[in-house]
């Protein structure tokens, strides 16, 4: 049996060696069979690729659309160190990697967006994932540094656009330029952009995407980087020895050599050859042929996109190349550069087929897919991890401050603002936020000439306002702007200067009751003013701020009374004060008349305390009303019965007053505290009229000091209560020292506007330390003439300080002057003042005691005689 049976060594051997190669036939037939139907792999490949493709962008997408927005805005003090910025960025590299496991790798990215569109001079956004919201909400900033959500953004189509993506070219390994932060690094780009005009569709965008690379792409790119650095130095020592040889074969070969092998005893070595040995290829170091790619501590890839576009051709190009630019700060042995073919004068890129289509995606979703090349260490991206810092010198634009538009009483002037570009524009302010104004300068500076220009304009828009300026320099210079036939019944001039041959004078009474004042405010205006004109409290002057105060009660209770019996041209002036404390029987009749209307203390203070007063106490009070009774304007102006100056009046109709005080003298100052006192007491009057009834109304008081040494306290108080009543003050001075402590302080606290021409160093000081000194007394010191740097609030933001040229009247409003029209003005001025001759004027005032004498008279009780004070008192003032 054993040797019937076959051997199973035998039959194993030849069937598995028929197996392996029918194996092999078979590869080899299908590999024969590919090669010849290459085609059906090549499809089978792009199907597959296609099919991987779709699927992750359709992942990608749907991870993109988990992502959020945040829009930060630094303050004009921000200034980060490089640690901060350093550890923000940080916070990117860590929440790019906050995506969903499903999530491919160009989803996971954080974006930087820095966007020019009119809006603010760089628009400084961060998208990623929502999950990293929390992380990058948290900014080592501090409060420097604003967070807001933002919202999406979405730009109607412009008619040209222009794409870039940018690559880094130059060695591979090498850092970009290490650029200081002082200048701020984006300076450039904000300079680039400087120039952007938004009413023209411009619009400027860069993106930078930001994400840490997997490991296998790092090995991989080391792995090409040795390769290349190896074959590099192998290169290197063969053109090495190459040039050994040829050395060492030229010189064996030269008639010297052969001549000093002749004269030499021994022969040469090795047949009369040299041996020559080859260079070794030097070793290559890690560290230097991966440079800023042989740490793995913060390393990402990079993807930098940009955009631009304009509705105006030739526009998007200039700024693309603009841009470019602007990144050139950044470039060393490592630089941005645009990707693409330049072939002559044409350019392929990111404008055109294929890759525009996948600029378009990545740029629509967010997707980052950079270049190969693009790998940058975290310090070298610190100029784009902040937001603009202190040390960025940002343009103002037409968003931060609008352009000025003649007639629109939303605006107020401000002055020409000379662009980066060269371009001039007519600044303004909001005029609902700007409640205070201050301008100092040295005397023809300029300050004045733009105040007016601001008055004239705010006039044309319909605006009122009253211009006090004791020179009288104003008037002359605004009326031919202001000799409009739509202007002329608006317009009231109050000049007490008593110029020419015929001067014409208007008329106030302080103390009249025809215009429906609350009689105990008319009592304190006037004796406010009084206290402020002659400093006068209550601890240096009690009994004089006593008497006046009972005298001005009586006064106005018998104006009171004049007006209820319809009687107006009977009242009483502040003149009249001299009569009832020296003429016993004007007393006697006003007290019997007024009797029934003061109150009982009052009653008593005249009854009991006034027969004890010595002569002397007096004086005081009515020394001021002489000085003011001695000058024939102030006594014409003053002293009429009814007054036309209604400065409440004024300002609820939107009248346009100028007044002219005569001076600064003693009697000039008490004169400017009356009106200054009723101006905040008429103001203050508004309580009674609802807050959007209110019309804006601006006194603007040139020449505060003049102004503040006849009432600093009323002025003060007016740059802190006004704004609730829509008044809003504008004051103009030479020196901020020279003013008063409480007006000084009051106007540096709440100006909305803060402006300063050229002058000494000392006086500006005060200026430019409320801006931190930048820019210096030095440079504002030597400022041209009209030239101002100017601050401001705009949209509840603070602007500047920056740059402005004052306006000049005959070229901002040259199209407004009519030279011609002037003395109709000046006419229609007076005529609305109802100002008349100065002499017809003063011998009304003159008469005046008659007519309240015979007022008091008629309507005083029976019997009121017997009700006379204290005859020695009465005889001793009679």
């Amino acid at each position: 049996m054993d040797t019937t049976a076959p051997p199973l060594t035998n039959l194993a051997g030849p069937t598995t060696a028929r197996q392996v190669l029918g194996l092999l036939t078979a590869i080899a037939d299908t590999a024969d069979w590919l090669y010849d139907h290459w085609y059906v792999l090549a499809a089978v490949i792009a199907v597959c690729w296609g099919v991987g493709e779709l699927v992750v962008r359709r992942l990608a997408a749907k991870a993109s659309a988990q992502r959020m927005a945040l829009e930060f805005v630094s303050t004009r003090h921000f200034d980060p160190s490089l640690e901060e910025i350093f550890r923000r960025g940080v916070q990117l590299a860590r929440a790019s990697t906050s995506m969903p496991w499903w999530a491919p790798r160009r989803s996971k990215a954080v974006q930087i967006r820095l966007r020019a569109d009119g809006s603010a001079p760089l628009r400084y956004r961060i998208e990623g994932p929502a999950e990293a919201e929390r992380l990058l909400s948290i900014t080592p900033f501090g409060p420097d540094v604003t967070v807001a959500r933002g919202r999406p953004i979405t730009d109607r189509p412009r008619d040209h656009t222009v794409r870039a993506e940018f690559l880094l070219r130059g060695k591979p390994t090498a850092p970009l330029r290490e650029v200081p932060l002082a200048p701020d690094p984006l300076q450039p780009l904000i300079d680039a952009v400087a120039d952007l005009r938004a009413e023209l569709g411009d619009l400027a965008e860069l993106r930078l995407d930001m994400q840490r690379a997997p490991k296998w792409v790092l090995r991989a790119r080391r792995l090409q980087l040795m390769g290349a650095a190896r074959r590099r130095e192998r290169r290197e020592a063969q053109r090495a020895a190459r040039w050994l040889r040829q050395d060492a074969s030229g010189i064996e070969d030269s008639l010297g050599w052969q001549v000093q092998q002749l004269l030499s005893d021994r022969p040469a070595a090795g047949g009369g050859r040299r041996l020559v040995m080859p260079p070794v290829p030097r070793r290559v170091e890690p560290t230097e042929a991966l440079g800023k790619l042989a740490e793995d501590d913060q390393l990402l890839r990079v993807q930098l996109l940009a955009m631009c576009t304009s509705n105006t051709a030739g526009r998007a190009q200039a700024r693309m190349a603009q841009l470019q630019a602007a990144l050139d700060v950044f470039g060393g042995r490592s630089r941005w550069a645009i990707r693409g073919w330049q072939l002559g004068p044409w350019r392929i890129g990111a404008d055109h087929w294929p890759i525009k289509h996948g600029f378009e995606r990545r740029w629509t979703l967010g997707h980052c897919q950079p270049p190969r090349a693009n790998w940058v260490r975290l310090e070298e991206l610190c100029g784009l991890l902040k937001p603009p810092t202190v040390h960025c010198r940002l343009p103002v634009l037409a968003s931060d401050l609008p352009t000025f538009r003649f007639g629109d009483p939303e605006l107020l002037l401000q002055g020409i603002y000379r662009g980066p570009n060269g371009r001039e524009r007519l600044v303004a302010t909001y005029a609902e936020e700007t409640l205070f104004e201050v301008g100092v300068g040295k005397a023809g500076g300029g300050k004045t000439e733009r105040a007016l220009a601001q008055a004239i304009g705010w006039a044309h828009a319909g605006g009122g306002l009253v211009f006090i300026d004791p020179h009288r320099d104003s008037w002359p210079r605004a009326r031919p702007f202001l000799a409009h036939d739509d202007l002329m019944q608006r317009i009231a001039l109050i000049d007490l200067n008593g110029l020419g041959p015929n001067p014409r004078i208007s008329s106030w009474n302080p103390l009249g009751m025809h215009q429906g004042q609350a009689a105990h405010e008319v009592v304190e205006a006037t004796a406010d003013a009084y206290a402020s004109a002659l400093a006068w409290d209550d601890a240096t002057a009690p009994r004089a701020l006593t008497i006046l105060t009972a005298a001005l009660t009586v006064l106005v209770t018998v104006n009171e009374a004049a007006c209820r019996t319809g009687r107006p041209e009977d009242q009483a002036t502040i003149f009249h004060i001299r009569a009832l404390l020296t003429d016993p029987a004007f007393r006697t009749a006003s007290l019997a008349a007024v009797a029934g209307r003061l109150d009982g203390d009052t009653r008593a203070w005249w009854q009991s305390v006034f027969p004890t007063l010595p002569a002397d106490a007096f004086a005081v009070v009515l020394n001021p009303i002489a000085r003011l009774a001695a000058n024939p304007v102030t006594r014409a102006f003053l002293g009429q019965p009814v007054g036309v100056y209604d400065i409440r009046a004024a300002m609820d109709s939107r009248m346009i007053v100028w007044v002219c005080p005569g001076g600064n003298g003693p009697t000039d100052r008490l004169l400017t505290a009356l009106l200054a006192r009723d101006l905040l007491r008429a103001a203050r009057s508004r309580r009674d009229t609802p807050e959007e009834q209110r019309v804006p109304f601006r006194p603007y008081f040139d020449e505060l000091i003049t102004l503040t040494g006849a009432a600093p306290e009323t002025i003060a108080a007016m740059f802190e209560d006004l704004r609730k009543y829509k008044c809003h003050v504008h004051g103009m001075t030479q020196l901020l020292s020279r003013l008063p402590a409480p007006v000084r302080l009051s106007l540096l606290q709440n100006a909305s506007t803060l402006a300063t021409t050229a002058g000494s160093k000392t006086a500006i000081a005060p200026i430019t330390a409320e801006w931190g000194d930048d820019p210096s007394p030095d440079r504002v010191a030597t400022m041209d003439r009209f030239e101002h740097y100017l601050s401001t609030n705009v949209r509840g933001r603070r602007i500047g300080p920056f740059r402005l040229r004052g306006p000049h009247l005959d070229a901002v409003f040259a199209a407004l002057a009519r030279p011609k029209q002037a003395p109709a003005l000046e006419r229609a001025a007076q005529a609305n003042a109802q100002a008349v001759p100065l002499h017809q004027a003063t011998d009304r005032a003159a008469d005046q005691l008659g007519r309240v004498t015979a007022f008091l008279t008629m309507h005083s009780p029976a019997g009121a005689a017997a009700a006379h004070l204290s005859k020695e008192k009465d005889q001793e003032f009679g």
